[in-house]
């Protein structure tokens, strides 16, 4: 196990140099463009997986460092660059991180190379959660998976909404019931492979921000898969049900779903977005104010606004060592005791949100304006407090998981 540790190796010092650079050269210059045109960035992903960013390598690198930090770091720097480019280069990652968490190592060897594709011809992928009417509230799922056993096909049925390369991916992972008397812990995860019929995408959504980032609903029409698209096989399912429904009968349970074990695995990786997000903003005002001369003196000498920076840079870094911790917990296999993983997004998040409105503020109508990117920041913040479980869900994560009652 690795001791926790806020100093980063050499090589790990390098690769975030390596991914900063990139951020600064590629993804900044291309920021505005994309927001503007509210498409998937495909020549950003393109360069980026030439040099190596955008692939399975780089990314299994990131996710098995023994330190936990490789992925943190990660996302903070791309983050920094632009979150809707950024997005669009990881959001692969969760539906790798679904495969990952509840997959076989056949099912992980075969699907995840798939969501990549290759420098010459990349490719995407989806994981398919929320619906139109159970998006924080999981257990009201409709989206329904049935099992054929003469054809050793799953079957399944329902809509899919906020999916993150919906309908535009190659490889879609769909968490659906399969038995729906036993609420979230009656759910699997399936793997939907390229071109399957039955698969379309619905509306592609107009978002406030992260608008370089493809956002839509995912239509499920009589989809069949192989029974081998099971994420985890059929076996170990109908262990995990039988369990599940012994201790429903007992009245008490605590048995995790797969789209929960996923967020899980996540929710330190989307703070250490928010922590990007936020140390992009603070790096303006702070330049900022530090040139912008009012009443004969930089703006920065103004207590007002020195306060403001002070606040703004203690509450990044506070951000950071949480999201640090939960990561480093994570990959050593400590248990969320005080649901340290909801504790780091809900934080980051917060901070993302008020930063860059405190960057909007110190740059006055200047921030106000698409001239300056604090205004684009602002609005891409917003999601942190939304996306993969809202901050009103965390705190409730983080009060019942201190009560010692079960999350559902």
């Amino acid at each position: 196990m690795a001791e926790f540790t806020m100093e980063l190796s050499d090589e790990q010092k390098e690769v975030r140099d390596w991914l900063h650079g990139f951020a600064a050269d590629v993804i900044r210059p291309a920021a505005a463009e994309w927001d503007e045109r509210e498409e998937t960035p495909w020549p950003v992903i393109q360069e980026a997986a030439k040099v190596g960013i955008y692939s399975l390598d780089f990314y299994a690198q990131q996710y098995f460092d023994s330190t936990g930090l490789g992925i943190p770091m990660a996302m903070e720097e791309l983050f920094w660059g632009d979150a809707g480019i950024a997005l669009s280069i990881v959001g692969t990652g969760l539906a790798a991180v679904g495969v990952l968490a509840n997959g076989t190592e056949e099912q992980i060897g075969t699907w995840i190379p798939q969501m990549y594709g290759d420098a010459n011809d990349v490719k995407v992928a989806a994981f398919c959660s929320s619906e139109p009417d159970a998006g924080s509230d999981v257990a009201s799922m409709r989206t329904r998976a049935v099992y054929d056993e003469a054809k050793d096909e799953w079957v399944l049925n329902g809509t899919k909404t906020w999916a993150t390369n919906g309908g535009i991916a190659n490889v879609h992972v769909v968490v659906a019931v399969v038995d729906p008397d036993l609420g979230s812990k009656g759910h699997a995860s399936f793997i939907v492979p390229p071109s399957t019929p039955g698969l379309s995408q619905g509306q592609k959504f107009q978002k406030h921000g992260i608008r370089a980032s493809h956002t839509a609903e995912v239509v499920l029409d009589n989809v069949r898969v192989p029974g081998s698209c099971l994420l985890g096989g059929k076996e170990k399912l109908d262990a995990r049900l039988a369990r599940a429904r012994e201790k429903a009968k007992k009245g008490g349970e605590r048995v995790k779903n797969a789209a929960m074990a996923t967020f899980e695995a996540s929710r330190p990786a989307v703070g250490a977005m928010a922590v990007g997000t936020a140390r992009a903003a603070y790096e303006v005002a702070l330049e900022y104010a530090q040139t912008r001369e009012q009443f004969g003196r930089p703006i920065i000498d103004n207590q007002g606004v020195a306060f403001q920076l002070a606040d703004m840079r203690t509450s990044i870094d506070a951000a950071r060592l949480l999201v640090w911790r939960a990561s480093w917990m994570a990959i050593n296999g400590k248990p969320f005791t005080a649901a340290e993983g909801s504790m780091s997004k809900l934080f980051a998040s917060e901070t993302a949100k008020k930063v860059t409105a405190q960057a909007i503020q110190i740059l006055g109508g200047n921030g106000y304006t698409r001239e300056y990117p604090v205004e684009r920041m602002h609005r891409d913040s917003a999601i942190y407090t939304i996306f993969e479980g809202t901050s009103e869900i965390q705190r409730l994560v983080i009060a019942r998981t201190l009560a010692g009652m079960p999350i559902r």
